[in-house]
């Protein structure tokens, strides 16, 4: 009975040595990476380190594909979208003239303007201008005041989906209403891009005394983000009628985070992440300029203490136009009027 299991205990190890040698000359690919003991190439250390960024690069993709636009699920417009377009009186003719140049003048009836200061001569260049008449200081306070007008706004407005951008963005309107009609607006969609490589930790404030930590994800307003009306009316009971600035306080934060701190931490829905949208956050010489026509949004600035703007040759030098937002436009929507006849993209 011995020499019986003997055998088989023998046959079953050559039978298993058999399979591994078929594998490793069924698949070149797997061999290469492999020394004689089946040591990696490089090293245990090389491998772990291939490991991990399998890892990344899986898990990119499952964000990238969760945020890619599938097929349509609901038919929508432009004038379905809240465009919120935040911006401070000092910046109306340094930012918002080259806005009103390009993307939003093809949208006008989807944008809205929320600024802090009065101005006729911008209410005659576009008819949806709010005056928040919250402060023109870059605080805390003052941004989740502006915050709190856009969301309150959106919801008289009875569109299918609330879009925050700052007034250095560029939106490809276009591109923007194909990705939102593959999300359905009576579902919990926030979709837009993290600044951070992980949740941000915030001090929720329970009592006078007592502080409790929550961890979360936010979709940065600097590139921009959208939330589906049937999320909006969710975030109600923290975010309308003023609800939004006390939030806001409870955990200290900007307008972006408190957005997310309300979408995902109190209400449990999770952000989708999107590779679309662009801050001056980011090195935008890494868009490509074949891809520029399917971004949602773009932006310029400042990065590493260099001029930060998308990396293309279009209808105007650096010089005449150094957010290059002019000549992504007439790379877009070649038909503009001011836009040059014949120009090499």
């Amino acid at each position: 009975m011995l020499k019986s299991c003997g055998k088989k205990l023998l046959l079953s190890l050559v039978g298993s040595m058999l399979t591994c040698l078929l594998m490793l000359v069924a698949d070149p690919q797997k061999r290469q990476g492999l020394r004689l003991g089946g040591e990696p190439a490089g090293g245990f250390g090389a491998y772990f380190s291939q490991l991990s960024r399998s890892k990344r690069g899986a898990r990119a993709e499952d964000e990238e594909a969760a945020a890619a636009p599938r097929r349509p699920v609901e038919e929508i417009a432009p004038r379905d979208v809240f465009i919120a377009v935040k911006t401070t009186k000092k910046f109306h003719k340094a930012r918002l003239e080259l806005l009103l140049d390009t993307w939003i003048a093809r949208d006008k009836d989807s944008t809205f303007i929320f600024t802090d200061g009065e101005d006729e001569e911008l209410k005659k260049r576009t008819r949806n201008v709010i005056n928040t008449n919250c402060s023109a200081a870059h605080s805390r306070q003052a941004l989740s005041c502006k915050m709190a007008v856009e969301y309150d706004k959106f919801i008289e407005s009875g569109r299918k989906w609330f879009c925050h951008v700052d007034d250095d963005n560029y939106v490809n309107v276009r591109t923007l209403v194909k990705l939102l009609s593959s999300y359905p607006h009576t579902q919990d969609i926030y979709i837009g891009k993290p600044s951070l490589d992980r949740p941000i930790q915030a001090a929720e404030r329970i009592s006078e005394n007592k502080m409790h930590p929550v961890y979360f994800w936010f979709a940065t307003g600097g590139a921009g983000f959208c939330i589906s009306r049937g999320l909006a009316l969710k975030m109600s009971p923290w975010a309308s009628g003023g609800h939004f600035m006390s939030t806001a306080e409870k955990i200290r934060l900007p307008d972006d985070c408190t957005i997310g701190y309300i979408i995902e931490s109190v209400l449990g829905v999770k952000l989708i992440r999107s590779n679309l949208f662009h801050s001056h956050l980011e090195n935008l010489h890494q868009v490509p300029k074949t891809e520029i026509h399917n971004q949602v949004t773009l932006s310029y600035g400042m990065f590493e203490n260099k001029r930060n703007s998308i990396h293309m040759k279009g209808a105007f030098s650096v010089e005449e136009d150094p957010s290059r937002f002019r000549s992504v436009h007439c790379l877009l929507y070649p038909d503009t009027p001011w836009c040059p006849l014949n120009v090499a993209y």
